[in-house]
């Protein structure tokens, strides 16, 4: 079994910043992608950044240049820091890792947390 939990998200005001955190545990053998994606109320899921195990990023491009996306693969954690944060940030953040076992792989989703932007 495994697990996903993330943390810090919370209420911020515009131009302001948070940093989301991202711990897996479990029977975990590896770990390639880890990714935070992010819905919003009538909106679909979509992909915010992604990483893989040896550090390539994905942005999507309305957060280039305001927020990072790095890892601590000791610690199979991703983190998210968030700057210049804007209204249009407010959604749920999600966690999401591709995750292998001996011989086994599965793509697991955290519990979201809820990141509010205020104007």
């Amino acid at each position: 079994q495994v697990q996903l939990v993330e943390s810090g998200g919370g209420l911020v005001q515009a131009g302001g910043s948070l940093r989301l955190s991202c711990a897996a545990s479990g029977s975990i053998f590896s770990i390639h992608a880890m990714g935070w994606y992010r819905q919003a109320p009538g909106k679909q899921r979509e992909l915010v950044a992604a990483i893989t195990s040896g550090g390539s990023t994905n942005y999507a491009d309305s957060v280039k240049g305001r927020f990072t996306i790095s890892r601590d693969n000791a610690k199979n954690t991703v983190y998210l820091q968030m700057n210049s944060l804007k209204p249009e940030d407010t959604a749920v953040y999600y966690c999401n890792a591709d995750v292998y076992g001996k011989n086994w792989k599965f793509d697991y989703w955290g519990q979201g947390t809820q990141v509010t932007v205020s104007s």
